[in-house]
C-alpha cells in the first residue's frame, strides 16, 4: 500500500497542523547534515536558497553552465495567487476547486489546498526579492485572468514572469553560494542514485566538460529537474530537457506516477517542416484578449491555405469564434487541455489554416480597437515581437497562427504529502513530481508549484527527516555502494559509446516522437497504444543495435550526452503507454476517443479509475508493476467538467 502521509483533520488546517507536529533540528545541528540538490530552476533555486539560509550544507547540479539557464525562464504568463487584490470573489478555496476541476478531480486534495494557501506567501516572498511584477496606475500589484478561472488571480511581469521569478530565486541563491553555504556544480549531469541501507545517501555525476564520473554523498536527495516533454522530440521545453535524473532515481526505487498525464498546450507557434528541433510558446495570457477562430467552411479555409484569401478578407459572418460559442462562460479562457482538443477538431474538419492547414488563429484586432495599439503593446509587446521575429508575420496586423504542442507533464516521480518518493531520503519538487495538477495543469500554477515546493514546503519536511534520522554523522562516502554505483554508471557509459551503427540518436528520438505523437498525443485509442507499444519496442532493440554514439567519455561529448537521455526516454514512452492502455477513462489531458460524452468532452470512470497510478520498475524488458494511491474527496463533489 502506498502511504500519502496525508494529516488528519479539517483541509484547511492539515498543513499548518502539520508544520507544528513535525520535528525540527536546532540550527546547531544544521551545519551537519548535506542536502544535494538536482536541477536549479525555480524549485531547486529556492529550495537550496531556503536550506541553506537555514543552516544546511548545500550542493547544488545542472546541465547548464548557470542556474539562470534553467528552463524556469521560458515560463510568459504569471503566477497565480489568491490574494484577491481585485475584489472579484477569490479565495484560498477557489484556488483550490479551480486547480481540483481543472485538473479533473485527479489530484490530492490535500497537496491541492496546500499550494493555494502557500500562493499568497509566494507574492510576498517574491516582491521582497524584487521581482518586478507588473502593477496599476496607482502602484498596486496588477492581475489578469488565465484558462480555468473566473477571476483574474496571476500576476505576472510582462510576458517573462517564468525568467523574472528564476532571478529572484538565483540572487537569493548567490548569495548563499558567496557565503559558502551552497557549493554549486555548474556542467553536471546526475546519471544515477545512491542508496545505501535503503536509504538515498549520493548521486553520481558526470562532468559534461571533462567527461570526469564522480560522486557526491549527501543525508537527503531533491529532484528538481523538471518535465519529461521531450519524449515528444518536439515540445516548447529547452532542448536540454531530459527525463535522466528522474528515470535513474525509477530504476532505484522510486515509483513514477501517471506518466501519461501530458499537457498539450494551446497557443504554440505551429510546426513548419522536419527541420525544426523545437517549438515556441505563445503564452495563454494572450487569450484574455486574443479571440480563437477559423473559417466557417472548409472552403474558406482550403482558400486561405493556397493563399488566395487572407484573414482580413474573411467577413464577421464567415468566422467560427468556436470556443466563444461552445463555452459561453469561459470562452477563449478555458481550460489549456479542452482548448487543444477544440483547436484539433477544427483542423480535423478541415478547417485550419496556414499553409498545413495545422493552425487555428488568434486574432487581436478587437482589442486593438479597444484599447489601442500602444495599450497592447505595453501588455504583449515582448510577445508579439517573438511570433514576429519567428514568422515574420506581424500580429499587430493579422492575427497569429497557433497550435497545439506538447508544454507540460502533470505526470511524475510519485510522492508522498512530505514530497518524498518511495524512496527514503529521496525528495522531488516541482514538475518533476506528480502531486498537484491531475489530469491537466491550469495556466500560471507551475511557477506557484514550484515556489511552493522549495520556499514553503521542502524546508519543513526534509528537517522532520533529518530530526528523525538519529544520527548526525557524515555520509561515509568510502561506503561499497558508491564505488559500485560509479561502476554501473561507468558500463553503462561503455555499452553507449560501443554504438557504431548508422542512425543518428537525433534520428531515433524523433522517430520516438512520431509515435508518442500520433498514438500518445491528444487523442488516444486501445488499438492506437497497443501498436504503439510495439513500436517502440522495436525502435529500443534498433536503438541498442543500430544507433550511432560518436567519441569518448573523457570529453565534452553531446553525443554521449544525448545518447543515454533518448535511451531514457525510450523506456519512459513504452511506460507512458502502458499507463494510458490502463486508464479505460478521458480526464483532463488523457483522452481516451472510446470514453467521451456525446458532445465530445472528456468522460470520466470514477468508479475504476479515482486513483494515482505509480509504477514501480522490476528490471529491464520487465512489466512495471501498478500500485493504487485512491483518492479521496471530502471537499469537493466529483462531478462531469463544464466550462459552458
Amino acid at each position: 500500500m502506498l502511504d500519502s502521509k496525508v494529516p488528519a483533520g479539517p483541509l484547511a488546517e492539515k498543513w499548518s497542523k502539520h508544520k507544528f507536529n513535525m520535528k525540527l533540528v536546532n540550527p546547531a545541528n544544521k551545519r551537519k547534515f548535506t542536502i544535494i540538490v538536482v536541477g536549479t530552476g525555480l524549485a531547486g533555486a529556492s529550495a537550496a536558497a531556503s536550506l541553506a539560509e537555514l543552516g544546511y550544507n548545500v550542493k547544488t547540479f545542472c546541465y547548464q553552465d548557470s542556474p539562470r539557464r534553467a528552463h524556469s525562464i521560458a515560463a510568459q504568463g504569471g503566477i497565480n495567487a489568491a490574494k484577491n487584490y481585485q475584489n472579484d470573489g477569490d479565495s484560498v478555496f477557489r484556488l483550490f476547486y479551480d486547480t481540483i476541476k481543472g485538473g479533473d478531480y485527479r489530484a490530492r486534495e490535500s497537496n491541492v489546498h496546500r499550494l493555494a494557501e502557500n500562493s499568497v506567501h509566494i507574492i510576498d516572498q517574491c516582491v521582497a526579492q524584487g521581482v518586478p511584477f507588473a502593477r496599476e496606475y496607482g502602484g498596486l500589484l496588477d492581475n489578469r485572468s488565465f484558462g480555468g478561472s473566473q477571476v483574474s488571480r496571476t500576476f505576472y511581469a510582462r510576458g517573462q514572469t517564468g525568467q523574472q521569478l528564476l532571478l529572484g530565486a538565483y540572487s537569493a541563491l548567490n548569495r548563499q553560494i558567496h557565503k559558502g553555504k551552497v557549493k554549486s556544480y555548474t556542467r553536471h549531469e546526475m546519471l544515477d542514485l545512491v542508496k545505501i541501507d535503503g536509504q538515498a545517501r549520493g548521486i553520481v555525476t558526470r562532468d559534461l566538460v571533462s567527461g570526469k564520473i564522480e560522486t557526491h554523498e549527501g543525508h537527503a536527495v531533491l529532484l528538481c529537474t523538471g518535465g519529461y516533454g521531450n519524449v515528444f522530440f518536439l515540445s516548447t521545453n529547452a532542448m536540454g530537457c531530459n527525463v535522466t535524473a528522474s528515470w535513474r532515481a525509477h530504476k532505484r526505487g522510486a515509483y513514477f506516477a501517471n506518466p501519461c498525464y501530458t499537457q498539450i498546450h494551446p497557443t504554440c507557434i505551429p510546426v513548419t517542416g522536419d527541420h525544426q528541433s523545437k517549438l515556441t510558446l505563445m503564452s495563454e495570457s494572450l487569450r484574455n484578449d486574443g479571440r480563437v477562430w477559423v473559417p466557417k467552411t472548409k472552403e474558406l479555409a482550403e482558400k486561405i491555405r493556397k493563399g488566395e484569401l487572407k484573414a482580413a478578407d474573411i467577413k464577421e459572418d464567415d468566422r467560427d469564434y468556436f470556443l466563444e460559442r461552445k463555452y459561453p462562460s469561459f470562452g477563449n479562457l478555458v481550460p489549456r487541455d479542452v482548448a487543444s482538443r477544440n483547436a484539433k477538431e477544427m483542423v480535423d474538419d478541415g478547417r485550419g489554416v496556414g499553409k498545413t492547414g495545422f493552425a487555428v488563429y488568434l486574432d487581436f484586432a478587437d482589442a486593438i480597437n479597444r484599447m489601442g495599439e500602444d495599450t497592447v503593446r505595453a501588455k504583449y509587446g515582448n510577445l508579439f515581437d517573438m511570433y514576429h521575429k519567428i514568422t515574420d508575420e506581424n500580429p499587430y496586423k493579422q492575427p497569429m497562427r497557433i497550435y497545439p504542442a506538447v508544454h507540460y507533464t502533470m505526470g511524475g516521480v510519485w510522492v508522498d504529502y512530505n514530497l518524498m518518493t518511495t524512496v527514503p531520503g529521496l525528495y522531488c519538487l516541482g514538475e518533476a513530481n506528480f502531486s498537484d495538477h491531475g489530469a491537466n495543469r491550469l495556466g500560471a500554477s507551475a511557477l506557484m508549484q514550484g515556489l511552493s515546493d522549495g520556499y514553503f514546503v521542502i524546508p519543513y519536511t526534509v528537517g522532520d527527516y533529518l530530526a528523525n534520522l538519529g544520527s548526525f554523522a557524515p555520509v561515509d562516502k568510502n561506503h561499497p555502494a558508491f564505488e559500485q554505483t560509479r561502476k554501473d554508471v561507468e558500463d553503462n557509459i561503455n555499452k553507449l559509446l560501443a554504438l557504431r551503427g548508422t542512425k543518428t540518436v537525433d534520428d531515433i528520438h524523433k522517430e520516438l516522437g512520431h509515435i508518442m505523437w500520433e498514438y500518445c498525443g491528444m487523442a488516444r485509442t486501445a488499438e492506437g497504444l497497443t501498436k504503439a507499444k510495439g513500436l517502440i519496442q522495436d525502435l529500443k532493440k534498433e536503438f541498442w543495435t543500430n544507433a550511432n554514439v560518436l567519441g569518448e567519455n573523457e570529453e565534452m561529448n553531446m553525443s554521449l550526452e544525448k545518447a543515454g537521455r533518448v535511451a531514457d526516454f525510450i523506456e519512459l514512452g513504452e511506460l507512458m503507454v502502458d499507463d494510458a492502455l490502463n486508464r479505460e477513462e478521458s480526464c483532463g489531458g488523457h483522452f481516451r476517443l472510446e470514453s467521451q460524452t456525446e458532445e465530445g468532452e472528456a468522460k470520466r470512470n470514477d468508479e475504476e479509475y479515482a486513483y494515482v497510478a505509480a509504477w514501480e520498475y522490476t528490471g529491464d524488458n520487465q512489466p512495471e508493476v501498478l500500485h493504487k494511491e485512491e483518492l479521496v474527496f471530502e471537499n469537493v463533489k466529483l462531478t462531469q467538467r463544464s466550462y459552458k
